[in-house]
Protein backbone atom coordinates (compact mmCIF):
# COMPACT_ATOMS: atom_id res chain seq x y z
CA UNK A 1 0.00 0.00 0.00
CA UNK A 2 1.39 3.72 -1.05
CA UNK A 3 1.92 5.62 1.72
CA UNK A 4 2.95 9.34 1.45
CA UNK A 5 3.67 10.97 4.91
CA UNK A 6 4.29 14.74 4.93
CA UNK A 7 5.27 17.08 8.03
CA UNK A 8 7.64 19.91 8.22
CA UNK A 9 4.85 22.89 8.04
CA UNK A 10 3.26 25.31 10.60
CA UNK A 11 3.20 28.93 10.46
CA UNK A 12 6.51 31.23 10.03
CA UNK A 13 6.87 34.86 9.85
CA UNK A 14 7.58 36.57 6.43
CA UNK A 15 11.22 36.24 5.47
CA UNK A 16 11.27 32.59 7.56
CA UNK A 17 12.41 29.22 6.52
CA UNK A 18 10.91 25.52 6.62
CA UNK A 19 11.88 22.27 5.68
CA UNK A 20 9.06 19.87 4.56
CA UNK A 21 9.43 16.34 4.58
CA UNK A 22 7.95 13.39 2.91
CA UNK A 23 8.39 9.57 4.18
CA UNK A 24 7.02 7.34 1.39
CA UNK A 25 6.32 3.52 1.75
CA UNK A 26 4.71 1.11 -0.22
CA UNK A 27 6.48 1.01 -3.52
CA UNK A 28 10.15 1.18 -4.89
CA UNK A 29 11.10 4.85 -3.82
CA UNK A 30 14.46 5.26 -5.88
CA UNK A 31 12.90 4.26 -8.97
CA UNK A 32 10.36 7.61 -9.11
CA UNK A 33 9.95 10.97 -9.91
CA UNK A 34 8.77 13.05 -7.57
CA UNK A 35 6.86 16.27 -7.15
CA UNK A 36 5.60 18.92 -4.74
CA UNK A 37 2.40 20.48 -5.00
CA UNK A 38 0.35 23.36 -3.20
CA UNK A 39 -3.16 24.52 -2.80
CA UNK A 40 -3.60 28.04 -1.43
CA UNK A 41 -6.78 29.36 0.04
CA UNK A 42 -9.06 30.26 -3.28
CA UNK A 43 -6.72 28.94 -4.98
CA UNK A 44 -5.82 26.21 -7.93
CA UNK A 45 -3.22 23.46 -7.14
CA UNK A 46 0.16 24.71 -8.26
CA UNK A 47 2.93 22.48 -9.11
CA UNK A 48 6.26 23.62 -6.61
CA UNK A 49 8.90 21.51 -7.96
CA UNK A 50 9.86 18.23 -9.16
CA UNK A 51 12.95 15.69 -9.24
CA UNK A 52 13.91 12.97 -10.80
CA UNK A 53 14.51 9.13 -9.71
CA UNK A 54 18.08 9.99 -9.36
CA UNK A 55 17.90 13.28 -7.75
CA UNK A 56 20.25 15.01 -10.60
CA UNK A 57 17.15 17.00 -12.28
CA UNK A 58 14.86 19.31 -10.52
CA UNK A 59 12.42 22.09 -11.79
CA UNK A 60 10.76 24.63 -10.30
CA UNK A 61 7.46 27.01 -10.69
CA UNK A 62 8.84 30.61 -11.46
CA UNK A 63 7.36 32.04 -8.33
CA UNK A 64 9.70 29.62 -6.02
CA UNK A 65 12.62 29.67 -8.45
CA UNK A 66 15.95 30.49 -6.45
CA UNK A 67 13.83 30.07 -2.78
CA UNK A 68 12.98 26.67 -2.45
CA UNK A 69 15.00 23.56 -3.08
CA UNK A 70 13.96 20.31 -3.85
CA UNK A 71 15.84 16.99 -3.40
CA UNK A 72 15.75 13.55 -1.85
CA UNK A 73 17.25 10.78 0.23
CA UNK A 74 16.57 7.32 -1.54
CA UNK A 75 18.23 5.50 0.64
CA UNK A 76 15.70 6.84 3.52
CA UNK A 77 12.66 6.85 1.26
CA UNK A 78 12.02 10.64 1.82
CA UNK A 79 11.98 13.92 -0.86
CA UNK A 80 11.93 17.09 0.65
CA UNK A 81 11.30 21.03 0.42
CA UNK A 82 13.83 23.63 1.57
CA UNK A 83 12.09 26.51 1.40
CA UNK A 84 13.72 29.81 2.39
CA UNK A 85 12.58 33.14 2.34
CA UNK A 86 9.16 32.63 2.92
CA UNK A 87 5.95 35.04 1.61
CA UNK A 88 2.61 35.51 2.53
CA UNK A 89 1.75 33.79 -0.80
CA UNK A 90 3.23 30.68 -0.31
CA UNK A 91 0.75 29.90 2.02
CA UNK A 92 -0.79 26.77 1.38
CA UNK A 93 -1.13 22.66 1.89
CA UNK A 94 1.92 21.32 0.54
CA UNK A 95 1.71 17.78 -1.37
CA UNK A 96 4.01 14.82 -1.81
CA UNK A 97 2.70 13.40 -5.01
CA UNK A 98 4.36 10.33 -6.37
CA UNK A 99 3.22 8.92 -9.51
CA UNK A 100 0.46 6.51 -8.15
CA UNK A 101 -0.53 8.52 -5.29
CA UNK A 102 -0.44 11.32 -2.79
CA UNK A 103 0.10 12.52 1.21
CA UNK A 104 -2.38 14.21 3.27
CA UNK A 105 -1.09 17.40 2.67
CA UNK A 106 0.96 19.57 5.61
CA UNK A 107 -0.08 23.26 6.21
CA UNK A 108 2.31 26.10 5.56
CA UNK A 109 1.12 29.44 6.85
CA UNK A 110 3.23 32.64 6.45
CA UNK A 111 2.23 35.80 8.49
CA UNK A 112 3.27 38.41 10.84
Amino acid sequence: QVQLVESGGGLVQPGGSLRLSCAASGFTFRLYPMTWYRQGPGKERELVASINAAGGSTNYADSVKGRFTISRDNAKNTLYLQMNNLKPEDTAVYYCIAPMGRGQGTQVTVSS
